[in-house]
């Protein structure tokens, strides 16, 4: 049995604060290159609007330290996108672009013009988003070309997970949410330690919900369902977020987590008993294990990526 389908989020769903955001930052000169393609500082300026317009977290200079280098990371890996999906001759036309514009204001219960309306008042050209849309858009065709052909669930493998469910019936399950956020270089790990602190502070204060902070910071495709990874057993996470899980009270946040490539912040939201009742069905199943594949080789693609491409950061600020 192939795997035949998945359900993966196109866009980042923005919700922007009326507030002007005046970021300092610089801008004027070149921030970062990717090989071939120039990331400004002006780029950086408008995407830390961006993240601060989005997620809630206070524009305060000990937040924009903070900030710069994951704004200069996220545009490094969405140039990145970009040249891939140029490589692998993979058209992104305008009109694609627009619509998901189209979708996003309507979202907000908007439409396109006032979206844009609203996003000028937060002193975030729209340019900035189209951008970020223009990104997410490359690496789903990436994904859908490239990637997912790799990807295998077979009969056997829906079958032992069922198995193994049936084996648990009694057992407590967890759905956990998750922001991801990668550690490239050695010299990144205590700011992004750092920011991570930083962001379960923001969430614990209310300034701005898990959800949201997921869409903005997490580097992992449950990004666009606010962090969400679905319901999770014991054993089925890496060691170290295994017992952490197994630890949280529900709605409890867990502190920065080292992972094998970058740091977790976790949450339980709802906790049950593995029952009949609960077990999912077959194509269930296979969905959610293409999906952690897919999530683990996506990873590693753009990590191969990174690791064979030309980038050089200027100044981190």
């Amino acid at each position: 049995m192939m795997m035949k389908q998945y359900f993966l989020p196109i866009l980042v769903f923005v919700m922007l604060t009326m507030s002007v955001v005046p970021v300092m930052a610089k801008t004027m000169g070149i921030a970062a290159t990717v090989n071939n393609d120039a990331i400004s500082e002006a780029d950086v300026t408008n995407r830390m609007k961006l993240i601060f317009a989005s997620s809630g977290i206070p524009n305060t200079p000990d937040n924009v330290k903070r900030i710069r280098p994951q704004a200069i990371n996220i545009l490094v890996d969405e140039q990145l996108k970009m040249q891939s999906a140029r490589k692998n001759k993979l058209e992104i036309t305008k009109e694609e672009i627009g619509e998901a514009f189209k979708t996003m204001a309507a979202n907000n219960k908007l439409t396109p013009d006032e979206f844009a309306s609203v996003m000028g008042q937060s002193g975030v050209p729209k340019a900035t988003l189209m951008r970020q849309i223009e990104a997410e858009i490359s690496w789903r065709k990436v994904v859908g070309r490239v990637i997912r052909p790799q990807i295998d669930v077979t009969e056997k493998d829906v079958n032992a997970k069922l198995d193994r469910l049936k084996k648990d019936i009694g057992q407590t399950e967890y759905a956990v949410s998750e922001i991801f956020m990668p550690v490239t270089k050695a010299s990144e790990e205590k700011n992004i330690q750092e920011l991570g602190q930083k962001l379960i502070e923001e969430i614990k204060k209310g300034r701005a919900p898990f959800g949201i902070i997921a869409r903005q910071f997490s580097k992992s495709s449950s990004a666009a369902q606010g962090g969400s990874i679905g319901w999770i057993q014991q054993g089925e996470l890496p060691k170290e977020l295994d017992v952490v899980v197994k630890s949280l009270t529900q709605e409890q946040i867990s502190p920065p987590i080292r992972g094998l490539s970058g740091f977790h912040i976790l949450t339980v939201t709802q906790v049950r008993e593995i029952s009949e009742e609960t077990l999912p069905k077959p194509d269930d199943i296979l969905n959610a294990i293409g999906l952690q594949r897919l999530e683990r080789l996506q990873k590693r693609h753009l990590a191969d990526i990174r690791s064979n491409s030309f980038i050089d950061v200027r100044d981190d600020g």
